[in-house]
């Protein structure tokens, strides 16, 4: 059965039309070409002597219109516009229009068109009253009419159809149904009355109309950056957004509500419940698609979802993160993607992540459910909330990854970042999981024969240890911890902590007596293939030496904490005199670790001790550095002339690489392009050179990438080029930069 077969069976009884969920149309023709008026109805006045009035020729001015909306990038034939600002459209009449005439612009967005709903409006430019769009006549040139036209700053984010219809006797005569005069209507951040309305020029450049980005990973002392294309300007994607929402059966009178199109969007990244763009996948075995590591940006990801209707495999946070981020800039939604280092996964509604270990101090991974994730990828959207306290408005978080529900549907926010800096957890949606992710304790228990266990060690600081994102107009990372919390023991964090607890999210209280043996990690970047050099320092503040009998335990991890793969247990003495701190340098070969690493690159390492009856914990994460492409771009920078770049890599390994795939990108520039080499020997080399004509001006970037079968891993550095339309200016660019 169709889909529009079921709606028609279920929808009798509840309405009296089917509720619109879709931008497209079963019956091209929505309105009759003539239409009477109703019986009791009456022209307002008589029609003009001469010469019936007729509509010749409809002219969207999309040359005018682009530029003074922002969207001259779209890749896209129809007319873009955003919503709450003026744009002009010519029409063409069969002759001059005298006192008398009268004809209306009307547009339709979805089935079933209502002016009730907002999804019909007729626009008027006399005395009659139109619809709640104003129209205007700026300039009569013989037959033709510019007119101006301002939708509503809350009007519905869309495809509208366009007719003009004129008022003819005892009906309206309209144009017949022609798709180049549809149009898309967007939110419109530079409009004081849009939901979205963001003040800083620059943020308005780098959050809307900024199609690269940086997402960041590794780990918080050593962060590590990716360079992914939104790409949100780029052909078909601006449908394929539009696609996303109708598969979401989110009623098209309630697009015009950001904060329910971005709510509903949230859930629409993931396929988790609803057939979605994305399969999640955080296991080694994707057999059955492409590795998350693989993915260079949103385009491909979100062609191949409107193409197929099948959601694409696989994803992991940064590419949820990346491909919303494109949605949400496209429907011109400021947007950026979030990363919070040591991310806690809350699914108890308590503050408290527990890590357990036994009673030789070896982590009992049977018995610990909570994780930690080296580092977590969401998106923060700027809305005004009308729907909460004036300081609630600004910048929220949305979370496409598929941890836990919100009302029924894998999807989280938009949570206010200010709400949760301040524990107001009353408001919503999910200001309380986010809060949890910032803000949890790391408590360390002992579990004795009996399963009883004991705190020793509490940790107020290990978590949203740091949260960033790029900066404005500049391929740098901004901390923006401070966002979300005050510093740590400060009056206002005591005073958010008792608010959060206020509204049911429970800390950790233990009394602990004060410890004067301490444990820290630390480690120096270290290159895949290259041994790990370990240095554990134990600090003793007490008034006697002590003995500690340690252990430190090695593991491969997934980026969300979980094992992999544990390799190797190694137990060790350490004597600390009274006030001093004694260093141990532990060495981890990468003839141990490498068998075991699989697609995963994250090492784990936890050092615990026991000093008579004092517990020592310390853990450290260190990512494994891989190896660089080189990139060379050449040519005229200018418009619709022909460039090269140039793609090489040398295997700096002792081992083949086998079943390599290379890719480039670049929006404006170059369409997705890949290129396969079934094995690179050791020391052995490639260099691919790719031609493109560059379609948009400005300064663009191109992204390489790398993945093979048994490294798992991505090079990808980026090249900036800034495209011009002088035809004098010639020059020749080279660079390389680490993953």
């Amino acid at each position: 059965m169709t889909s529009s077969a079921k709606e028609s069976n279920t929808h009798r009884g509840r309405y009296s039309e089917p509720v619109p969920t879709s931008n497209l149309i079963n019956d091209e023709a929505d309105f009759p070409e003539f239409e009477f008026f109703d019986e009791k109805a009456t022209p307002r006045s008589n029609a003009p002597s001469g010469d019936a009035l007729s509509v010749v020729k409809v002219d969207m001015c999309q040359s005018i219109n682009k530029p003074n909306h922002y969207t001259v990038a779209y890749d896209i034939t129809n007319l873009v516009v955003r919503r709450g600002k003026q744009f002009v459209i010519r029409i063409t009449f069969n002759r001059p229009i005298v006192s008398g005439d009268d004809f209306q612009v009307e547009f339709l967005i979805g089935s079933h068109p209502s002016p009730s709903k907002g999804t019909l409006l007729a626009v008027t430019f006399g005395d009659r009253k139109g619809s709640s769009w104003s129209g205007t006549i700026l300039e009569e040139q013989g037959e033709s009419v510019i007119l101006g036209i301002t939708p509503t700053a809350k009007a519905i984010v869309g495809k509208f159809r366009c007719y003009v219809a004129v008022i003819a006797g005892n009906g309206i005569q309209r144009t017949k149904r022609d798709a180049r005069t549809d149009l898309y209507l967007l939110c419109n951040a530079w409009c004081p009355e849009d939901a979205v309305f963001l003040k800083d020029e620059a943020e308005r450049k780098e959050y809307i109309l900024n199609d690269n980005g940086m997402i960041f990973q590794g780990a918080y002392n050593a962060v590590s950056q990716r360079n992914w294309t939104y790409g949100q300007f780029e052909k078909g994607i601006l449908d394929a957004c539009i696609y996303i929402l109708d598969c979401s059966r989110i009623p098209i009178s309630t697009r015009g509500n950001v904060i329910q199109v971005v709510r509903m969007a949230s859930a629409m990244v993931n396929a988790q419940d609803d057939n979605g763009v994305l399969v999640g996948n955080w296991g080694d075995d994707f057999s059955m698609g492409k590795p998350p590591t693989s993915w260079t940006g949103s385009i491909q990801i979100l062609l191949q979802y409107v193409n197929t209707g099948v959601p694409v495999a696989y994803a992991q946070c940064w590419v949820f993160a990346g491909v919303f981020n494109t949605l949400l800039r496209c429907l011109g939604i400021p947007a950026r993607v979030i990363t919070n280092f040591n991310s806690a996964h809350d699914n108890t509604g308590n503050l408290k992540t527990d890590l357990i270990f036994k009673m030789d101090g070896s982590p009992d991974r049977r018995h610990t459910t909570d994780s930690i994730w080296n580092y977590h990828c969401w998106n923060e959207v700027f809305i005004n909330r009308h729907d909460l306290p004036p300081h609630c408005s600004g910048w929220q978080v949305v979370d496409a990854t598929p941890q836990e529900t919100s009302d029924g549907h894998y999807r989280c926010g938009p949570s206010s970042v200010n709400a949760i800096k301040d524990g107001l957890l009353c408001h919503p949606f999910d200001c309380g999981f986010v809060f949890a992710e910032v803000n949890s304790d790391v408590v360390y228990h002992k579990r004795d024969r009996y399963g009883t266990l004991s705190a020793y060690k509490v940790d107020k600081t290990y978590i949203g240890m740091l949260i960033c994102t790029k900066a404005v107009g500049r391929n740098q990372r901004l901390d923006i911890t401070h966002n979300y919390k005050y510093p740590q023991d400060s009056p206002e964090d005591n005073r958010t902590m008792r608010r959060a607890e206020e509204y049911g999210c429970e800390r950790d209280h233990s009394e602990l007596d004060e410890s004067k043996m301490s444990v820290s990690i630390s480690a120096e970047p270290v290159q895949m293939c290259q041994d790990v050099m370990l240095a554990v320092d134990f600090q003793n503040q007490g008034d006697l030496p002590k003995t500690v009998q340690a252990h430190l335990s090695e593991s491969v991890i997934f980026y969300t904490g979980v094992i992999a793969n544990h390799f190797k247990d190694y137990d060790f003495t350490v004597t600390v005199p009274a006030h001093q701190m004694e260093r141990v340098m532990l060495k981890v070969t990468a003839e141990e670790y490498l068998p075991h690493l699989g697609n995963q690159l994250s090492l784990h390492f936890v050092v615990t001790g026991q000093a008579d009856e004092q517990s020592l914990t310390a853990i450290k994460v260190v990512d494994l550095q891989t190896p660089e492409l080189t990139m060379e771009v050449s040519g005229q920078p200018q418009v619709q002339q022909e460039m090269f770049v140039t793609v090489s890599f040398t295997n700096p390994y002792s081992f083949p690489l086998r079943d390599v795939v290379v890719a480039i990108e670049g929006p404006g520039l170059i369409s997705y392009k890949t290129r396969s080499y079934s094995v690179i020997e050791p020391q052995a080399s490639y260099s691919w050179k790719e031609s493109f004509i560059p379609r948009l001006e400005g300064q663009r970037r191109l992204v390489a990438f790398m993945v093979c079968s048994n490294l798992g891993q991505v090079t990808s550095p980026t090249f900036s080029v800034h495209i011009t339309l002088l035809i004098f200016f010639m020059c020749i660019f080279w660079f390389s930069c680490p993953v």
